[in-house]
C-alpha cells in the first residue's frame, strides 16, 4: 500500500511532550517536503498562532522546532494520500494500534486529534464533541478533539482557533 515515490513522513516525538498533534495521514505535499501540514491550503500553522499555542507564526519547514515548545506530531496512518478518504479501514485499524503504542511509549500530557474523524476512528466513539474528552483512550493522557485544519473544513479560521484556544489555555495554566 505504500507509494515508493514518497518517503515516510517522520514523526516528531520524544518523551515528556505537552501535546502530540495527530492527523489523519500526510498530504502528498507533506510527503514531498518532509514536513507536517505543508499543504498551502492547510491552516494549521495560522491556527496554532491565532489560538495562542505558538508565540509566532511558524512555517511547515519549522515543524521539528516545535519539539522545543513541547509539541510533537504524528498521524493515525503513515501513508500519504491526496485525501483521508483514500485510506482504507484496515489501514486505520492498524494505524490506530500503532498510534496507541506511540502514545504509550511517549506519553504526552495531552493528545490533540486534528479532526473529529481521527478521534472517532481511534477511540471507536461515534458521538464526539470538540474539546477535552471525559474518558481518555490511553491512561494518563488527556484527549482533546479539534477541527481539522484543512482548508476544506466549513468553519472559519476564527471559529477553529477558538476551539484550539481551549487547549492553549490549558497548556499555559500548567506552565
Amino acid at each position: 500500500m505504500s507509494d515508493s515515490r514518497y518517503p515516510p513522513l517522520p514523526d516528531h516525538l520524544r518523551p515528556g511532550l505537552k501535546i502530540i498533534f495527530v492527523g489523519f495521514n500526510p498530504s502528498l505535499r507533506s510527503a514531498e517536503t518532509g514536513h507536517h501540514y505543508a499543504s498551502p491550503s492547510n491552516r494549521f500553522w495560522k491556527i496554532m498562532h491565532q489560538s495562542g499555542l505558538t508565540p509566532r507564526l511558524y512555517r511547515a519547514e519549522e515543524d521539528g522546532d516545535l519539539l522545543g515548545l513541547g509539541y510533537g506530531f504524528t498521524n493515525i496512518v503513515a501513508r500519504p494520500s491526496r485525501a483521508a478518504a483514500d485510506i482504507c479501514q484496515d489501514e486505520y485499524r492498524k494505524g490506530g494500534q500503532i498510534l496507541k503504542e506511540k502514545l504509550e511509549h511517549y506519553p504526552p500530557e495531552q493528545v490533540c486529534f486534528v479532526g473529529k474523524g481521527v478521534y472517532q476512528i481511534f477511540s471507536g466513539r461515534r458521538h464526539v464533541e470538540w474539546g477535552f474528552q471525559a474518558d481518555s483512550v490511553v491512561a494518563g493522557v488527556r484527549d482533546f478533539v479539534a477541527p481539522s485544519s484543512s482548508g476544506l473544513v466549513r468553519m472559519s479560521i476564527e471559529q477553529v482557533s477558538e476551539i484550539y484556544r481551549l487547549l492553549a489555555e490549558d497548556v499555559l495554566r500548567k506552565s
